[in-house]
């Protein structure tokens, strides 16, 4: 049943990025208390759980360019979220690990949402 599988990769995907949102909240409250890490948690957070937060709203979507735009915007926060995960390295050492962890998630999630906004605008990836 292709419905299904299509389906079952939206959940998943919804899943997957709502963990990210919960891995970054836990992450960010690890942060030393300088206004540095205040900032870069803020904007951190913002983007992080923008992510997931556009993918359940391309789920209302009214047309296929909505759709589309929603998938977009989750994209662009997918990009703005690996800025500040890099960012952040330089904030605690003993916390590189943990960030290069939700880096691969999310970059693993950044290129599933542009193949997939690219096979919506009927574009094939090289």
């Amino acid at each position: 049943m292709p419905g299904q599988t299509n389906k079952n990769f939206k959940k998943r995907l919804i899943i997957r990025t709502f963990q990210l949102s919960r891995q970054v909240i836990k992450l960010v409250d690890k942060f030393p208390n300088k206004r540095s890490a205040w900032v870069i948690s803020d904007q951190l957070l913002r983007s992080a759980t923008s992510i997931g937060a556009n993918i359940v709203e391309a789920q209302a979507a009214s047309s296929k360019k909505d759709f589309i735009n929603f998938l977009n915007h989750a994209l662009k926060s997918g990009n703005e979220t690996k800025f500040w995960l890099a960012l952040a390295k330089d904030l605690e050492n003993n916390l590189v690990n943990q960030i290069d962890k939700i880096l691969k998630e999310t970059d693993e999630l950044v290129k599933i949402l542009g193949s997939s906004i690219a096979t919506l605008k009927g574009k094939k990836k090289l």
